[in-house]
């Protein structure tokens, strides 16, 4: 009979307890080793003065039926779905989200410049066949110089941190909502009444317990979750972890969620060549504000974009709004995020103070004393960023990483853009893969 093969998990978050959830079902033992001392990763939630707050903005949207099937069986009853109510905040007022769509309301001249300009990338995209175009000139062959100008390029570039001429296109995948000209000039003209605009036009989130709840009902089936366990060194010769403790695992298999560009430090011996990818890897981080508010504000609004300059944050969201039980009796919260890199950083001994002055110009708080609680969440590894040694440096490094038998799994050990659905799903088939070995 063949040994066993010895598989550890490296990560307790939600790509991690998939693919331990998805093996165990198989009937394929593994340990899941998380340096937190609870599981959930990011999909973690916690409670401050009566309020739920996620560490970061996370909504489920569903384009597979495996996975929506398994989340519900998952959370059964504490999984609501939602109409997606989203805006965008330009010039001094609030349009429904998709911009491009809902131009309508908006200075008469910016909604000529949008429309005109969208006319005329229609007609010229006719004749236009560019390959491997930047995605800054995708922008303007797709929407034209009106709607890149008054959002799109203002709103990515904030949001990406770098310039978008560095930026490809590998990441779009249908994140981007591509109307018709009809529906753009309807859209123009008047209040347009149709839903259903991009991927997260519906979307559900846990009625109690705030996000972590699937992390957590993941969790509760899975045998062998090791929390408190940081891991400090890979050996690949010896096929063996360490810990901060001291000590030691061997392993077969080993998949990782460990974020790609934390292998430099970790991986003993690792080749220069391999260490010159590394290097290459870029990423944006996220700062995240959680507040909890006296009142209830915006009941009907899930988030808002900022494409302005003058304001710090990209988005906000009203928790409050995705679900009741995330806030006291009569009291509402939201969650700020703004984002920043080595291109584009911020001012973390005053940030917070920044971002409430700009949450009171705009008429979201009235000041501080509407504020009764408040966390932070200063995430380092935000959004792989899909630069032009993007493609190249990830194969290199994956392709390293297989052939010492160390799978990387999810959104930051495969350094890819992945929704919650994408990772539940990278997990399954991770299980499968191993299964079939």
């Amino acid at each position: 009979m063949a040994k066993k093969k010895r598989i550890i998990i490296v990560g307790a978050g939600l790509s991690g307890l998939s693919a331990a959830w998805h093996l165990q079902k198989r009937g394929i033992e593994c340990l899941v080793f998380e340096k937190e001392p609870e599981v959930g990763g990011l999909c973690r939630s916690k409670k401050i003065n009566g309020f739920t707050f996620d560490y970061a903005g996370h909504l489920l949207h569903f384009r597979h039926r495996y996975a929506f099937n398994l989340v519900k069986r998952l959370l059964s009853d504490n999984l609501h779905p939602y109409k997606r109510s989203a805006w965008v905040y330009s010039h001094e007022r609030y349009i429904p989200y998709p911009f491009q769509a809902n131009l309508f309301g908006l200075p008469p001249k910016v909604v000529k410049d949008c429309l005109m300009g969208f006319i005329q990338a229609h007609h010229n995209k006719r004749f236009l066949k560019k390959r491997n175009m930047s995605f800054h000139d995708w922008i303007y062959d797709t929407f034209g110089k009106g709607i890149a100008a008054h959002f799109m390029v203002p709103y990515n570039r904030k949001f990406w941190t770098v310039p978008l001429t560095e930026l490809t296109c590998e990441w779009l995948n249908g994140f981007i909502p591509l109307p018709s000209l009809a529906e753009v000039v309807e859209g123009a003209v008047q209040k347009t009444k149709k839903d259903g605009w991009g991927y997260n036009s519906r979307f559900w989130y846990p009625e109690k317990g705030g996000i972590a709840s699937l992390p957590l009902a993941l969790a509760r089936q899975i045998r062998n979750i090791y929390t408190h366990c940081e891991i400090v060194e890979v050996n690949s010769k010896e096929k063996e972890i360490r810990m901060k403790s001291g000590s030691k695992e061997k392993f077969d298999c080993l998949i990782s969620t460990i974020p790609l560009p934390e292998f430099g430090c970790l991986f003993k011996s690792l080749p220069q060549s391999i260490h010159s990818l590394l290097h290459k890897l870029k990423w944006n981080s996220i700062f995240n504000l959680n507040l909890g508010l006296q009142k209830r504000k915006n009941a009907h609004c899930h988030w808002v974009y900022f494409p302005q300059k003058e304001i710090n944050f990209f988005r906000i969201g009203f928790p409050s709004c995705f679900s009741p039980y995330t806030v006291p009796s009569r009291g509402s919260s939201l969650y700020a995020e703004v984002a920043y890199s080595k291109d584009q950083p911020i001012d973390k001994s005053s940030i917070v103070s920044s971002i409430k002055k700009d949450l009171q110009k705009i008429g979201i708080i009235g000041g501080e004393g509407d504020v009764c609680a408040q966390d932070v969440n200063d995430i380092r590894y935000g959004y792989p960023i899909y630069d032009k040694n993007y493609r190249g440096a990830r194969k290199g490094i994956v392709r390293f990483l297989l052939q010492k038998q160390i799978i990387p799994c999810g959104r930051f050990g495969s350094w890819r853009y992945m929704s919650m659905e994408d990772v539940l799903l990278n997990g399954m088939e991770l299980a499968k893969s191993i299964a079939h070995y």
